[in-house]
């Protein structure tokens, strides 16, 4: 079962997440905040993150580049109420940018995606 560690100040958003994926038989973990995001990738060690760029006490697209530094081949998925940031030059190191929607299925289409990419890297011997 899939790891997905989804990263968002808003509580809604994270039992919207936790609910929806779970039921896709995902295991959801969550963060509330960026603070000691790439400690706390290194502890749970998930499969994909879901990333909020506007977060209360940190910069979603630097921590994104925190997260390719150190991880460079983990799928993140960004996650944001804000399509502005979509051409972003950082933005573009994500595997894939959703705009927030109650509706669900473009990030569950983004994060099958992702994970099918990652498993087929690794099927070829590059993961």
């Amino acid at each position: 079962m899939p790891k997905i560690l989804a990263v968002d100040d808003e509580e809604l958003i994270l039992l919207l997440y936790e609910e929806e994926l779970t039921d896709e038989g995902y295991e959801v973990i969550t963060a509330d905040s960026g603070h000691g995001l790439v400690e706390r990738i290194a502890q749970e060690k998930p499969d994909l993150v879901v990333l909020d760029i506007k977060l209360a006490d940190a910069d979603g697209l630097h921590l994104l580049q925190e997260i390719r530094n150190r991880y460079y081949d983990l799928p993140v998925i960004l996650c944001s109420a804000y399509e502005v940031f979509k051409g972003d030059v950082k933005a573009m190191a994500a595997d894939a940018y959703v705009v927030k929607s109650s509706d669900l299925t473009p990030l569950k289409k983004a994060i099958r995606r992702a994970l099918e990419g990652r498993t087929g890297a690794c099927e070829k011997g590059e993961g």
